[in-house]
């Protein structure tokens, strides 16, 4: 739950988050082994997509900031930006936050046209003395929602469950399952899973702090306005949106829920794309759709007006359990499968959860998921300029009405369907596998090349 459902700043989970942590642990390696203060050059590659719109995701300055120490789970907004405005002036960083050495965005060196055979965000960072020896090297592999891995070593958060198996599931057949074995809700088999590892009050207070930050981000996001960060000057709506509601919906008709749910969305990835602080939901992409159909959830429902708090952490763990599937058996990453691992992954997530909260028995939660998916497979990720704007902020609203419509028509059959959540993760799978690299958070196909704009962030 807590991978998938993490702090961080935008506006990119597998470009800017993953990147940030990774250069973090870097840098944390080199002082266990030992050699930190020996450090007086570090040089930086990318590869793949990382290479590709890297410019545009701010994946250069998240490296260096994550070689000085800095998280995405605890940067703040304000010292980042001022940071980063040092660091370009300077051309200086401090590694681990105490050795000062030469190295700019500029040193960073690009190579889009090598994709690495692990995965297409692919980063090397090689560490070397004053005299040129080698101090220590690794690559990173960042493979969606700001999950990272070494080069050689297993993913790490694969499999569901203790070794006595009560309660592990790696397939949406096998979670069913265990909703049956133990006449229990989704989300109460994915909370026996939490609780193995801390307490249950833990888990609670830490989904309600996830839910609280979601909307933290969709509150500053109503209050800004001006034009997002980058060449196309895309201009912020949701402060504008949020005013004329007020005065079309000031008792909150639910005429009016698709608006609210469209505002949570926008608001929320406005805020992304400008790099502030975030949920990964489960990746920055698509961070928009689960506290949009939440925000739904506790507003427009019976039951999520009569207990916001318990709707909120059901709305969560259900949501978590089915994320947790496509991150296993597929993928969350733009640069892996396209758009539909991203929002396509988010709309089936919100989906299962608020079919969940609307009284949904376990085959219902997992149709909801499955349809919200069925109708976003082949979902490309072609963003214009390389910069998370167009079409990634509106494809969270529509992706976010998408998961309410594929709940409500889930809880309006008895939970028997033709096409499987398994067999639809599969599809997303080998549809990604297909699908041509420009179409995978390269900006080299589809809108990105479609419509002209001045300077290209790739």
């Amino acid at each position: 739950m807590f991978d998938l459902f993490s702090v961080g700043i935008g506006p990119s989970s597998s470009h800017t988050v993953g990147p940030m942590r990774a250069a973090a642990r870097f840098a944390d390696e080199l002082d266990a082994i030992g050699v930190l203060d020996a450090v007086a050059t570090i040089d930086v590659d990318l590869y793949g997509s990382l290479a590709a719109t890297g410019a545009g995701h701010g994946t250069m300055s998240a490296i260096l900031l994550g070689l000085e120490g800095s998280r995405p789970e605890t940067i703040e907004s304000e010292f980042k930006d001022r940071r980063i405005e040092q660091m370009r002036a300077e051309g200086r960083i401090r590694v681990g936050g105490r050795v000062e050495i030469t190295l700019s965005e500029n040193d960073i060196r690009l190579h889009p046209e090598t994709v690495l055979p692990t995965h297409s965000n692919g980063m090397r960072l090689s560490a070397a003395g004053s005299d040129g020896r080698p101090l220590h090297a690794q690559t990173y592999f960042s493979v969606g929602g700001g999950f990272i891995v070494a080069e050689g070593a297993d993913e790490l958060g694969q499999g569901h469950g203790s070794e006595d198996g009560d309660v592990t599931f790696s397939s949406a057949a096998e979670l069913l399952a265990l909703a049956d074995k133990f006449d229990s809700p989704i989300s109460s088999v994915m909370l026996a899973f939490e609780t193995e590892t801390r307490s249950e009050d833990e888990v609670r207070a830490r989904l309600l702090h996830i839910r609280d930050v979601m909307f933290e981000c969709m509150e500053r996001g109503i209050t800004r306005d001006g034009f997002l960060p980058g060449t196309l000057r895309v201009r912020r709506r949701a402060r504008d949106w949020y005013q004329r509601l007020l005065t079309d919906d000031p008792g909150r008709d639910p005429v009016y829920a698709e608006d609210w749910v469209n505002l949570v969305a926008l608001a929320v990835n406005e805020e992304n794309a400008s790099g502030g602080r975030i949920v990964t939901a489960p990746t920055n992409g698509a961070a928009g759709i689960i506290p949009a159909v939440l925000y739904y959830a506790l507003h427009y429902t019976p039951q999520g007006a009569a207990d916001p708090d318990d709707a909120s952490v059901r709305f969560l763990l259900t949501a978590g359990a089915i994320g947790s599937l496509y991150k296993e058996r597929a993928s969350i990453s733009g640069a892996e499968v396209g758009c539909q691992g991203e929002v396509g992954s988010a709309a089936s997530m919100a989906a299962a959860g608020l079919a969940e909260i609307l009284g949904g028995t376990p085959a219902q939660v997992e149709n909801a998921a499955e349809i919200a998916m069925e109708h976003s497979l082949g979902l490309t990720c072609d963003p214009i300029g390389g910069l998370v704007q167009i079409p990634c902020i509106e494809r969270n609203a529509i992706s976010a009405g998408k998961a309410i419509n594929a709940a409500r028509m889930a809880l309006r059959g008895d939970g028997t369907h033709r096409v499987s959540l398994d067999q639809v993760i599969e599809t997303m799978r080998s549809t990604g596998r297909d699908m041509s690299a420009k179409y995978k958070e390269t900006s080299t196909g589809g809108l990105a090349t479609a419509v002209p704009v001045n300077v290209v962030e790739c």
